[in-house]
């Protein structure tokens, strides 16, 4: 069976929203990040960066969640989240996966690594304002990208959304203004899945009980 090391609202939902789509059973290993979790020598030698996800898939053991999530979309090709190799599609699903990873998420993670993750003598607060600007440049391309189609390869949702939707929830969740109206709209569609709902609420089943 599949295992997903994650924690909740973090990019481990990717990867439980994905497997949620492709309807496959899958473990779900919570890793506690605020206390230590990803630090532990058990989950270093799954991931020695200590971030999440991380998947197991019997032997095999892979970090970075669009890789993941590209895996697994071959792994089940009948549910056609992933286009087929060597289509016109598949090379977009590419194009698209690797917008998100490169220039869509970059200025938030950038934003989230200056706020609190790395060690404050190493943030730099001046490089806020960059960040959002160019979380703004991404959104341009993105809205251009999308045009009036439902989803970012045409008629039917697949991963390459999962990704897009994912990261433009993180960029609202930091407080970075979405205007665009056909990528709200958009953001509307995909966040109203069943698999989404299905995926966050087997996440935050594991979380311990607030006292």
């Amino acid at each position: 069976m599949i295992k997903i090391y994650g924690y909740p609202q973090t990019r481990s939902r990717r990867l439980t929203w994905m497997m949620e789509e492709l309807e496959q059973d899958y473990e779900f290993v919570l890793i506690d990040l605020f206390n230590g979790g990803g630090q532990s020598p058990e989950f270093l030698a799954i991931n020695p960066a200590g971030k999440v996800p991380a998947m197991a898939d019997g032997d095999l053991l892979l970090t970075e969640s669009a890789a993941i999530l590209n895996y697994l979309g071959d792994k089940w090709p009948e549910k056609q989240l992933i286009p087929e190799l060597g289509t016109a599609a598949r090379g977009l699903f590419y194009q698209w996966s690797h917008f998100v990873m490169a220039e869509l998420e970059q200025p938030l993670w950038t934003l989230g690594k200056h706020r609190f993750a790395l060690p404050e003598e190493q943030r730099v607060p001046e490089i806020m304002p960059t960040a959002s600007w160019e979380f703004q440049k991404a959104l341009s391309i993105l809205e251009t990208g999308l045009g009036d189609k439902p989803y970012i390869l045409g008629d039917s949702f697949g991963g390459a959304d999962i990704l897009i939707s994912h990261t433009l929830i993180w960029g609202i969740n930091f407080k970075q203004e979405v205007s665009q109206q056909s990528i709200l709209d958009y953001l509307e569609r995909c966040r109203g899945r069943d698999a989404l709902a299905r995926a966050i609420a087997r996440e935050e089943a594991l979380l311990p009980e607030k006292e």
